[in-house]
């Protein structure tokens, strides 16, 4: 009977640490975004060309720019003009959950 408390206890401390660590990273994600999403500095997109490397479309004010990232260095690449750019509108066919996920990984698994 004893081992079976401790077990419970485990399970218990277990799963409020791990509910502790999943708020506490939503909220570190919402407090960083709101961080960096406010004021004229925006990053727009970013694409990997190696495994540390990166190509960044940046706004800066009312101008954008393409810049090229490294470990230790930032390139300048370019000016982009407003009307050159794609801009994606966030829906909610954009967003994909867990059980999405799971369902198209079944469906593929199945065939």
């Amino acid at each position: 009977m004893n081992s079976y408390l401790q077990f419970v206890t485990m399970l218990l401390v277990f799963v409020i640490v791990l509910a502790a660590t999943y708020f506490f990273t939503k909220w570190m994600a919402g407090y960083q975004k709101e961080k960096t999403s406010t004021g004229n500095i925006e990053i727009l997109e970013t694409a990997r060309i190696s495994t540390t490397k990166y190509i960044q479309i940046v706004r800066v004010g009312q101008r954008y720019f393409a810049i090229a990232v490294g470990k230790d260095e930032v390139t300048f690449l370019g000016d982009i003009s407003k009307e050159d750019l794609v801009f994606k509108e966030d829906g909610p066919e954009d967003t994909l959950n867990f059980k999405d996920i799971l369902e198209k990984f079944k469906s593929e698994k199945k065939k």
